[in-house]
């Protein structure tokens, strides 16, 4: 019986093994595409392998401890209820984690600086502005540079820094394309910024990665690296075949529901803000700004508006404050 039930337990690892192997195609977050993905992607390693450290002896000992003392019938094996002392060993199980966390924590620190999302991408290419409002349930994306929006689809050159500013028409949400970087939320009254690039053109699947209603998981969308070619060409065709967006349009928007992807030759002046300073009272101080984000962002929208030097003036904000990691 025993026998039968050991063999079952290894076809079922086995198995499952073999099921989980099929999914290998899924971990996105592995194969990163950018230079922030890489960098989260280095640090989940090196903490894996100093974990690894850790556990796999653990789990080994355990394993053969379990085995080798097990209680079976005809054990020859010596009753010894009073253990023994060992300084040497003592040290050495103790000393190993210590290290360990000591070195963990080093990385992470480093890390946590060096991926701020606030902090601009290092790059002779000057950073492009994408203004992103999460709604129930769709994504809705401003070009304050281009003068175009979209709906459940964004567009960015290759190779360049990608400056997004995030905030949320309802519940809050959390803006996450996994091979780019790590998700940041957006939040009702608040402007918070993230930067990401991507190195290689190609589809990337983004989302939602926070529960805010029965259409959570449809609220995805496709963002889309090409050259800059491509990306001047897309456009100058969104403005001159795209419909604008009014205010009227917008308020359809707000409606809870799915959407199909949709584009906007131009949107009303201030959009943002008026996001932003919706639900924010009269006489008190104004919207929260956080990631580098300047608290009046009709600022922000006129300078994206203006010549590169705005653009500059914005990147040296966003290098100057700092917060938690990505």
């Amino acid at each position: 019986m025993r026998r039968n039930y050991r063999m079952l337990t290894a076809g079922l690892f086995l198995a499952m093994v073999f099921l989980l192997s099929g999914c290998s195609e899924q971990y996105i977050v592995l194969d990163p595409k950018g230079p922030i993905g890489q960098s989260q992607k280095d640090l989940i390693i090196i903490s894996t392998v100093l974990c690894a450290v850790i556990i796999i002896p653990v789990l080994v000992m355990t394993a053969v401890i379990v085995w080798r003392y097990r209680d079976r019938p005809g054990s020859k094996a010596k009753y010894k209820p009073n253990w023994e002392h060992n300084t040497k060993l003592e040290v050495t199980w103790w000393s190993v984690p210590i290290v360990v966390i000591i070195i963990l924590a080093a990385i992470t620190v480093n890390y946590t600086y060096k991926l701020e999302p606030s902090r601009a991408i290092e790059s002779e290419k000057a950073p492009i502005t994408i203004q992103v409002t999460s709604m129930d349930w769709k994504w809705l994306f401003k070009y304050p540079d281009e003068d175009i929006a979209t709906v459940n689809y964004v567009k960015f050159p290759e190779g360049v820094p990608v400056r997004f500013q995030l905030t949320s028409d309802t519940a809050m949400n959390s803006f996450w394309i996994p091979q780019l970087g790590g998700q940041l939320y957006s939040m009702s009254g608040m402007a918070m910024t993230l930067y990401l690039q991507a190195d290689e053109l190609g589809s990337y699947y983004g989302s939602g990665a926070n529960f805010n209603g029965k259409d959570f998981a449809q609220m995805t969308f496709k963002a889309d690296a090409v050259s800059q070619e491509e990306y001047d060409a897309w456009v100058q065709e969104v403005k001159k075949d795209a419909p604008a967006l009014t205010m009227d349009g917008y308020k359809k928007l707000q409606r809870p529901g799915r959407s199909d992807v949709q584009q906007f030759s131009s949107f009303p002046d201030g959009l943002f803000e008026h996001i932003v300073t919706q639900y924010v009272e009269k006489g008190s101080s104004g919207a929260h700004s956080h990631h580098g984000v300047s608290s009046d962002t009709s600022k922000t929208e006129a300078t994206s508006k203006n010549n590169d030097s705005g653009t500059d003036k914005a990147d040296a904000s966003d290098q100057h404050n700092g917060h938690a990691g990505h």
